[in-house]
Order: structure tokens, then C-alpha cells, then sequence
């Protein structure tokens, strides 16, 4: 069973198995206008700033974007190189509402983050934007699985790596200047290596005998948590963010996987067999006896992700019948939502800046690609571009 776990787990984040149920494109799960959206009209005075605005706007589920007037209408001005000013007025009246010059690393850039400021202004649920995030993904439009980084719609799109090897499980440090993902690159064997985003300088991370996997940097940059065999079982452990100076936190012969910090970086929450089956447990980030989460949703909970935004939810990966979706379990509550319900598989959730929307991956036995979930509406709308062919393993890195 264990070895069986530690397989699936493997396939899940590397792509190699058919998940779902049939042959199906894959294309957007539209909802209908809910009444606690709001309506708001989106323009930029270039075309290509306008289809930027217009495609962040659309993928939010607190919006509804409407042609004339809205409640809110939101108007972007490319004023200088890498500035952009938004403007905001309130109905068809027009009346000033809000008005800033947003600076940016490009005039791209700009425009997202003028967009955050407008939802910010706007949304009346406290939500902070999410559009000028960066994700780093792999993909295989080479033949080879290397990992990439682009903003959140897929500009500026950049090959990181070159090693022609397996690669997966990229993942950010938080001020976003390095990424340490697994290759199989050095030796054939799973090893951890970093790449400093600065001097694409890369360096080996974790080379251990046996596996080196799942590497993940607590949100204040002071620790990371991995995955490591050498001691015979796939075990937790937690090092500096140098990878050095680590504690093994797991003594069990149960498989533990996907550890994630939760936002104070006091607790890592990871998948264990150690009940028969995948399961969601949780522990100190210092050690100590572990918790295990009653999400009572699936026989199958995998590859969680602590939200940032609302440090209460925690979603992750189940298997219901055949296939898979992607579920939130709210700490508060005590209780799991399926929020997924796509006619494919969804995996590999990963939170968005406002604790309300999330990527995932979403995979037939023809495709993969990343797609952006309100967990509120259960809209899914596809955001990776069919040219990058077979996409997996999705990270963010929240606006800075």
C-alpha cells in the first residue's frame, strides 16, 4: 500500500498517468451571475492593455464585467514607460471614485498591479489583488520537463531551466529571487536544486542517498521543509533556508509527502499514509506529535496548500470515484467543501493572494493546463495558453 501511495504520488506531480475518466477538452466552467457580484465596466486606452484588463477582470469571480456602465467603472492609462494610471468611477453618472499612477517592471506589469489596486478599492470584502502575481509551472513544449516562470496570465514567459531531465515541484522563495525545485538532472535519482533568479546560477540543494523531494520555504523566509528517504522511509524534515541544519520531524513507516508551512510559518501541514490511505496531518513546524485533519471528504487527501489570504483554509487534492478535484478544508469550521466539479481531473491546488481564488492543474488523458478557480462560485476559467503544451506543478508568488 505504501509503495503503491509513494507511486501515485510521484505520477500525480509528474504527469505520467491518465486521470481522468475520458477524452475531453479541456475549456472553461462558467457559472451564472451571482448577486453578490459586482458589475463593472473595464477599458485601457491601448488595445493590448485592454485585453490584459479585461481577461484579470473576467477571471474574478467577485466581477462581472459589463459593457457601458457598471457599478464600478475602471479605466487604465498607459501615461509613461512602466506607468499606468487607473481611474474609478461610480455608475452611470460617472462620479470620481478613485484615481493613482501605478508603477511597474514593465507596462505589463503596471497594468496588474493598477488592477490590484482596483479591486482593493472596490471588491468591499477586504480581498487583496491577485493579478500581478507570478507563478513558476513546468512544462514539457521542449519534450523535455523544465521549469518556467511568467506572470499570472502567461507574459514575459521565461524557460528556467535547461537540463533536459525530468523536473517538478517548483516552488518560490518568498521575496521571489530563488527557486528550488526536483530534477533527476545530477544523477538519475530525485535530488533538490536551487536556481538563483538573479545569475541563474544553480546550485545542488539536496543530494542525499535516496529520494530529495518536495521542498517548500516557510512564508518568512527562515526555514524550508523536505522530503527525504535516507533513512529508509520518505520522511518530513526541516532545515534553515539554506537547506543545512536539518531535523527530521517524522519517525514513522508511513509515506509522508507535499509539506506546506502555514502563514506565520509555525505549523507544515503534509500528506501521510500512516492511516492506511493519503491523509492530511499537521504538525509544529519545531516537531512534536502530529494532528491529523478530519476531513472526512475522501479516502484519497493529497498535495495540500495553506492559504496566505485566509489562513482557515487549507485546500488540496481528492480522489472522488475514478477521477479527482480539488477541496478546502476550513479550520474554523472543521469541515471539507469539494470545490472543483470540471467533467476532468483537477490537482496540485495552489492559493491565490486573496484567500478566495486558486490555481490548479487540470488534466485529460490529450491535456494539461493550469486553470484559475473561484472556491466561492466554482468558476474555472483556463488561463494557460494551449502552446505550452503539458503543464503541471504550479506555484505562486503573491504581488510584491
Amino acid at each position: 500500500m505504501k509503495k503503491a501511495f509513494l507511486l501515485l504520488t510521484v505520477c500525480l506531480a509528474a504527469g505520467l498517468t491518465s486521470l481522468a475518466r475520458g477524452a475531453r477538452n479541456i475549456g472553461d466552467v462558467t457559472v451564472g451571475v451571482d448577486a453578490r457580484m459586482l458589475s463593472v465596466s473595464v477599458s485601457a486606452n491601448t488595445p493590448e492593455l485592454n485585453a490584459l484588463a479585461r481577461e484579470a477582470f473576467n477571471s474574478n469571480g467577485r466581477y462581472h464585467v459589463v459593457p457601458g456602465y457598471g457599478q464600478f467603472n475602471i479605466h487604465f492609462t498607459l501615461v509613461a514607460s512602466r506607468e499606468v494610471r487607473v481611474d474609478i468611477t461610480r455608475g452611470a453618472g460617472r462620479a470620481q471614485f478613485y484615481s493613482q499612477v501605478v508603477r511597474g517592471t514593465s507596462d505589463r506589469n503596471a497594468l496588474l498591479r493598477a488592477a490590484d489596486v482596483a479591486v482593493e478599492k472596490t471588491n468591499m470584502m477586504g480581498l487583496k489583488g491577485y493579478f500581478a502575481s507570478k507563478i513558476a509551472f513546468i512544462s514539457e513544449r521542449t519534450g523535455h520537463r523544465e521549469v518556467y516562470v511568467s506572470d499570472l496570465f502567461f507574459g514575459d514567459v521565461q524557460q528556467i531551466t535547461h537540463d533536459r531531465a525530468l523536473a517538478l515541484g517548483p516552488r518560490w522563495y518568498p521575496d521571489g529571487s530563488r527557486i528550488v525545485y526536483t530534477s533527476y538532472f545530477h544523477s538519475g535519482f530525485p535530488d533538490i536544486f536551487e536556481i538563483n533568479l538573479r545569475t541563474y546560477q544553480r546550485t545542488t540543494f539536496a543530494s542525499f542517498r535516496g529520494t530529495n523531494t518536495g521542498a517548500r520555504f516557510s512564508p518568512n523566509g527562515q526555514m524550508v521543509a523536505e522530503i527525504l528517504s535516507g533513512a529508509g522511509n520518505p520522511d518530513l524534515y526541516v532545515g534553515n533556508a539554506q537547506g543545512q541544519r536539518l531535523r527530521q520531524l517524522t519517525h514513522t513507516d508511513a509515506v509522508e509527502a507535499s509539506p506546506c508551512f502555514s502563514p506565520d510559518s509555525s505549523e507544515i501541514v503534509y500528506t501521510s499514509d500512516a492511516a492506511g490511505g493519503p491523509q492530511l496531518y499537521v504538525m509544529s513546524a519545531r516537531g512534536g506529535a502530529a494532528r491529523r485533519l478530519p476531513t472526512a471528504i475522501s479516502n484519497y487527501c493529497a498535495e495540500p496548500d495553506w492559504s496566505r489570504g485566509n489562513p482557515n483554509k487549507i485546500a488540496f487534492t481528492i480522489r472522488i470515484g475514478r477521477g479527482y478535484q480539488i477541496a478546502v478544508y476550513d479550520l474554523r469550521e472543521r469541515r471539507s467543501q469539494q470545490v472543483s466539479r470540471a467533467p476532468y481531473d483537477g490537482v496540485e491546488p495552489a492559493w491565490l493572494a486573496d484567500g478566495r481564488h486558486l490555481l490548479y492543474v487540470a488534466r485529460t488523458p490529450s491535456q494539461s493546463r493550469i486553470c484559475l478557480l473561484d472556491t466561492e462560485t466554482g468558476k474555472t476559467t483556463v488561463i494557460s495558453p494551449a502552446a505550452l503544451g503539458t503543464v503541471s506543478s504550479v506555484a505562486v508568488l503573491d504581488p510584491r
